[in-house]
């Protein structure tokens, strides 16, 4: 199906955010098939290889597809996830119409591909999730304030996660930790609801 999620607001740390989020699906897609591959449509040359790979999408499952312009990168995505033999296909565009979405969304059907479409900003004042869409789910993704430690340094990251829409259910967010090496995300506890605090307490 097609998934969609954007950044809650224009600022860096979100776009970051919600790019790690995506790769993190990606790379659940991509570890669920042997030797499955990625393949990320972009306009610009912004990832971070190995940002990418702390959220669980190494090097060896990722081909790049350097497009000019949104039109391109929705064409790339169309055709990967068409043609069956990856595990997933990202695509970062700024606009995309209701028509270009249901295509896609036709296309992992009938390819059985995930495809994950990060919804850039443009306009500080234009939510990229305001304009319809065909996707199944649609993801609004923020930074959090990190979990604080019992001692001096800086917490695992943490994401407040929305999902804002989905087909057949109610939308729904959550506190969530950003993901490890391995993809995983995790529901965000506070310290005194950790196993190392309540034995702690206990003791």
């Amino acid at each position: 199906a097609l998934h969609e999620a954007a950044a809650a607001s224009p600022a860096p740390g979100d776009d970051a955010a919600a790019t790690l989020f995506l790769a993190a699906a990606a790379a659940r897609f991509a570890r669920a098939s042997p030797g499955g591959q990625v393949i990320w449509a972009v306009t610009r040359r912004d990832l971070f290889a190995p940002g990418l790979a702390l959220a669980g999408l190494t090097p060896d499952r990722l081909i790049y597809a350097e497009c000019r312009n949104d039109d391109e990168v929705l064409a790339v995505m169309e055709e990967a996830v068409r043609h069956g033999s990856l595990a997933a296909v990202v695509g970062e565009v700024g606009r995309a119409a209701m028509a270009a979405t249901r295509r896609l969304q036709l296309a992992a059907e009938e390819g059985g591909t995930a495809a994950l479409m990060l919804r850039r900003w443009r306009k500080a004042d234009a939510d990229p999730l305001a304009p319809p869409s065909a996707a199944v789910t649609r993801w609004r993704i923020a930074c959090a304030p990190s979990v604080p430690l019992g001692f001096p340094g800086i917490g695992r990251a943490r994401w407040r996660v929305e999902l804002a829409r989905q087909r057949g259910g109610a939308p729904y967010s959550w506190l969530l930790e950003a993901p490890d090496a391995e993809a995983r995300l995790a529901l965000s506890a506070e310290p005194a609801d950790r196993p190392d605090q309540a034995e702690r307490q206990a003791a």
